[in-house]
């Protein structure tokens, strides 16, 4: 069966004016069937699936690719569980930031190991970047807003990052099916700098974005005028970890589990060995449990989590990665955005150690069966929160340095010394699920603070967990 669905794509209201962006999304559901007897067959190797994206703005320019994915359900076949999975995405806009990544996962390749692995490349001319430690780091709407008479500028809150990552993940059996190991590594080179505000103004003619001499960002501020962001760090440099861990699976089934726990935890080590210009240790901890409510149709879950360098330094463009034991999607990190807490701005709450939570009632009011496949339509309504529970070290100078490097500034448009708290947000979820491993999540989230955002909107592949 081929399926061409709506490609993934997150927006963040007033994430730039209005006035100045546009977004145009180009949705198209074409369903093919192959050969009845193939499909019935559900054996060895299938097109599982491609989805197009088309898309504007008017500071990155217009985005266009797609993903394909392929799975190998064996032979006999063990439908809808898999053997091997290949996923390829390709998604850019035209003046740089992208998403270039192929993943292949395996369950019989190494005797007795799931395997994952990941090549991506991640170029992004607009990261977000809030500063450190949550509400202790002031959020000003308006400096982003053209139509705000405080608008300094649209990149007023980003820089550019460019990641590569090659990853490797593995789980095995420690004792019985239930309690498993967990290991990889991973080889990643950061690349950050500041916005490359020429290249956003290329090509237009007004709405002109003003140039860093005029109004440099918080990035700039941090690095330049306030030394928060230290020289070595700066500019990015290779980070290479080593990770190591035990996880406790009893889900009763992989995409949308109706009971069972999945618990995980372990340490990710980056060695001077490895060739890494830091040296730190994280620990994490994430535990999911799952409640059936009504046999195949209601469930109550939820999601702790908590993640803390325990030794040594970490870069500040790595303290917003978030560990597991197996990588889900393009990308991992927060506290904020659509794979921790759905509603707050992205990257918005950042420090040194942190803890999450999040509870989700999910509901399936409609069962079908479409082309030979059972499908079903959910509907969720979720509730997230976290905050920084170890705080980023800031300068022990930062009056005195700040009073006299920042003159059209006060500090308390910046800085908000012990202001940080819970972040909560809420939301409903809209998932049309096609078989069992095709789930596509549309996710409406709604900040509880104005210093978190407001409301935000994100498509993508899959249950949260």
């Amino acid at each position: 069966m081929i399926s061409i669905f709506l490609y993934l794509y997150h927006s963040e209201p007033k994430l730039y004016p209005m006035k100045k962006t546009l977004t145009l999304m180009l949705a198209c559901l074409i369903t093919v069937l192959i050969a009845a007897q193939d499909d019935k067959a559900k054996t060895g190797w299938k097109f599982g699936g491609a989805l197009p994206a088309i898309s504007f703005d008017s500071n990155l320019g217009f985005q266009y690719g797609a993903l394909v994915e392929f799975f190998n359900y064996g032979s006999p076949s063990i439908y809808p569980k898999w053997e091997d999975h290949i996923y390829a995405e390709v998604s850019r806009f035209t003046k740089g930031s992208g998403i270039y990544r192929l993943m292949f996962e395996s369950n019989h390749l190494i005797p007795g190991i799931e395997w994952a692995v990941d090549l991506s490349y991640l170029p992004d001319l607009a990261n977000h970047f809030y500063g450190f430690n949550g509400y202790e780091s002031v959020y000003n709407a308006d400096w982003m807003d053209t139509e705000a008479s405080a608008y300094r500028s649209a990149m007023f809150y980003r820089h550019e990052r460019n990641q590569f990552r090659f990853k490797n993940d593995f789980l095995g059996n420690l004792s019985g099916e239930k309690l498993k190991w967990s290991a990889g590594f991973a080889f990643q080179k950061f690349e950050v700098k500041s916005v490359n505000i020429d290249k956003l103004n290329k090509g237009k003619d007004d709405d002109l974005l003003p140039p860093l001499s005029q109004e440099p960002g918080l990035f700039e501020l941090y690095r330049d005028s306030l030394g928060i962001i230290s020289a070595n760090e700066a500019d990015g440099g290779w980070v290479n970890t080593l990770k190591a861990g035990v996880v406790w699976d009893s889900r009763d089934n992989r995409p949308n589990p109706m009971k069972g726990i999945w618990t995980e935890l372990g340490f990710e080590l980056a060695p001077g060995f490895l060739g890494n210009d830091w040296s730190f240790t994280k620990f994490y901890i994430t535990h999911r449990q799952y409640f059936t409510l009504v046999e195949n149709n209601l469930s109550l879950v939820y999601r702790l989590g908590y993640q803390a360098t325990i030794s040594g330094e970490t870069p500040f463009f790595y303290q917003s990665q978030m560990i597991t034991s197996r990588l889900t999607g393009a990308f991992n990190e927060g506290l904020g955005g659509f794979s921790t807490l759905r509603g707050v701005l992205k990257n918005r709450v950042v420090g040194e150690g942190f803890a999450l939570g999040n509870v989700e009632l999910r509901w399936k009011p409609m069962h079908f069966n479409l082309f030979n496949k059972e499908s079903y339509l959910g509907l969720n309504l979720f509730y997230d929160l976290g905050m920084v529970t170890r705080k980023y070290d800031l300068p022990s100078n930062l009056n005195s340095t700040f009073n006299s490097a920042m003159t059209n500034y006060t500090i308390s448009d910046f800085f908000n010394q012990g202001a940080e708290k819970m972040h909560h947000c809420a939301g409903i979820s809209i998932m049309p699920v096609w078989g069992e491993n095709f789930v596509i999540a549309v996710d409406i989230g709604k900040a509880f603070n104005e210093q978190d955002g407001n409301i935000s909107f994100g498509i993508g592949l899959n249950y949260l967990f």
